[in-house]
């Protein structure tokens, strides 16, 4: 989906917001929409991010007591 997609593809909500936090933003020239859209972005990457650890947790576990035990396989090849 293109910018121009997604800024044309939007939806009216109903928020309730601190009225001193949004009298700040109008005296700043914040856009609400886009501001609580990129919080809302931010918000949405950070869980989906927790949640794939969550769901992954078993297999990173086994990953790291691998490398634990044996190394990193290919320790050899490192440059650095």
């Amino acid at each position: 989906m293109t910018k121009h997609e997604r800024i044309a593809a939007r939806k009216a909500t109903n928020l309730s917001l601190d009225v001193d936090l949004v009298a700040d933003a109008k005296e700043l020239g914040i856009n609400l929409s886009r501001a609580c859209e990129e919080g809302l972005r931010k918000e949405i990457a950070a869980e989906r991010g927790r949640r794939w650890q969550e769901e992954n947790a078993v297999g990173i576990a086994a990953s790291n007591a691998y490398v634990e035990k044996y190394g990193l396989p290919l320790e050899k090849y490192r440059m650095f």
